[in-house]
C-alpha cells in the first residue's frame, strides 16, 4: 500500500462570512491548489466534506459545482458526510483513494455555512444526528455534554474550574491564529460566570456556530518532492475510523468514547507509534468536557486524569503535550464539515514548521475528529517528512 503525503493545505478565515458554502469551498480549494503548485485539472479525485448544506442553505450537488469552480473536470467527485466528523471521514477517504492506487492526486475540501441560521435552528439541524427516540424527547448534544460533564466531575473529583481552564487555554491559543473566529483571551472568572447552557456547562464551555472551509492535497509519498520541497510536506503515517453505540445511554461508561479508543488504536498501529510519541494534538473540543474525555481515551493520560493535565499546564502550548494550539473548535470555530480538515491543517502546519507564533517542537502530530457524542470518530497521525 502506497504511503500518502499531504503536499498542500489551506484554511479560510472562520467566523461569520457573507459567502455561501460553494464560495467558501472554492476559496479554500484555490488556495490549496496554489500551495501544492498544481491546477484543478491535475486532480484525479475531489472530495467535499460537508454535513448539512441541504439543511442549512438548500444547496445540494456541491462537489459537482466545486469541480466546475476549480476547473477540476473530469475529476471524480463525492460528498463525505459523517455528521460533525465529516472532515475526518474526508481525510480517511482522500488518504484511501491515494493509498489504494486509485488516484495520484486527490484534494479534500471541507466546509459549512451556518451563521445565517438562528442558534435554535442550527442546534436542531445538528441534533438530528441523535437517535430518533432521543431526539423526540428533546435531547441535543449540549444536553449530553452537560450530563456527561456532571458525571465526570463527580466520578473523578474534578473541580468545575478545570473545565473553565480548557476554555481559557484554547482562547489564548486562538489569539495567534489568524483564521480563528475568536481571537481574544478570556479569564476564568468570565468563563465561570457566563450563562448556564446545560448545567454544569456554561456559554464559554461551548464552541460557536461558524462558517468556513479548509482543504488538503494528497499524493503518493514517492512523488511528493516532484511538487514541493522535502521540508514542505507531511506524511499520513496512520489513520483509523470507528463507531460507538448510536444510543448514548447504552454505553457502559458515558465518560469513555469507544470510537476514540478504537480509532486511535488503529492509527497508532498503522503509524507504528504509541500515545507517548505524539508531540502535539488537535482534539474535538465542541464542549470543554470533550477535551478531557478524548485526551484520556487517546491514551495521553490515565482515565480520570485529563483534568489534572490541564490544571498542571501539561496541555499548554509550552507544556509537555500541547493540545489545540489552533485554539480548538472552542476559539477557532466549528463549521461542521470543515472542522476535521482544519484540525489536520493545524497539525500539517506544526510538523512542517510553518505554524508561526503557534509553533511547538513537533515531529509527530495527531488529530481526532468526533461525530455526534462519539458516535463516529476518525483519528489521523501526521509526521514531518524529515
Amino acid at each position: 500500500m502506497e504511503r500518502v503525503a499531504i503536499i498542500g493545505a489551506s484554511m479560510t478565515r472562520f467566523g461569520q462570512r457573507d459567502a455561501w458554502v460553494r464560495e467558501l469551498l472554492a476559496e479554500a480549494g484555490e488556495a490549496a491548489l496554489a500551495d501544492a503548485g498544481i491546477a484543478g485539472d491535475d486532480l484525479d479525485h475531489l472530495y467535499v466534506s460537508n454535513m448539512a448544506s441541504g439543511e442549512f442553505e438548500g444547496q445540494t450537488g456541491v462537489p459537482n459545482a466545486l469541480a466546475h469552480d476549480l476547473a477540476a473536470m473530469p475529476a471524480y467527485t463525492a460528498r463525505i458526510d459523517q455528521t460533525s466528523s465529516s472532515g475526518g471521514a474526508g481525510v480517511y477517504a482522500a488518504w484511501q483513494s491515494v493509498a489504494s492506487g486509485a488516484s495520484d492526486l486527490t484534494m479534500l475540501v471541507g466546509g459549512e455555512k451556518m451563521t445565517h441560521r438562528s442558534t435554535a435552528e442550527a442546534t436542531d439541524v445538528i441534533a438530528s444526528l441523535t437517535h430518533p427516540v432521543e431526539y423526540k424527547h428533546g435531547v441535543t448534544l449540549p444536553s449530553f455534554a452537560g450530563l456527561t460533564a456532571r458525571l465526570y466531575l463527580e466520578e473523578y473529583d474534578a473541580p468545575r474550574e478545570s473545565l473553565g481552564k480548557v476554555a481559557v487555554k484554547n482562547h489564548s491559543n486562538g489569539v495567534d491564529n489568524p483564521h480563528a473566529q475568536f481571537r481574544k483571551e478570556v479569564d476564568l472568572e468570565t468563563v465561570l460566570e457566563s450563562p448556564v447552557v446545560a448545567d454544569p456547562l456554561r456559554l464559554y464551555d461551548f464552541c460557536p456556530i461558524t462558517d468556513g472551509s479548509a482543504a488538503l492535497v494528497f499524493c503518493p509519498e514517492s512523488v511528493a518532492e516532484e511538487y514541493v520541497p522535502a521540508d514542505e510536506y507531511a506524511v499520513v503515517s496512520g489513520v483509523g475510523g470507528a463507531t460507538d453505540t448510536h444510543v448514548v445511554h447504552e454505553r457502559a461508561d458515558p465518560t469513555t468514547m469507544g470510537g476514540v479508543v478504537d480509532s486511535s488504536e488503529i492509527a497508532y498501529d498503522m503509524a507504528g507509534i504509541g500515545p507517548d510519541d505524539v508531540d502535539v494534538a488537535e482534539l474535538h473540543d465542541m464542549f470543554t468536557i470533550l477535551e478531557f474525555l478524548q485526551s484520556e481515551d487517546l491514551g495521553f493520560f490515565e482515565k480520570g486524569e485529563g483534568w489534572r493535565a490541564v490544571e498542571e499546564g501539561v496541555t499548554d502550548r509550552d507544556g509537555d503535550l500541547p493540545i489545540n494550539t489552533s485554539g480548538g473548535l472552542k476559539s477557532k470555530g466549528h463549521p461542521l464539515g470543515a472542522s476535521g480538515v482544519a484540525q489536520v491543517y493545524e497539525i500539517f502546519e506544526q510538523v512542517t514548521g510553518d505554524a508561526g507564533p503557534r509553533q511547538v517542537e513537533a515531529d509527530v502530530g495527531l488529530a481526532c475528529n468526533v461525530g455526534g457524542f462519539g458516535n463516529c470518530v476518525t483519528t489521523t497521525v501526521l509526521e514531518g517528512s524529515q
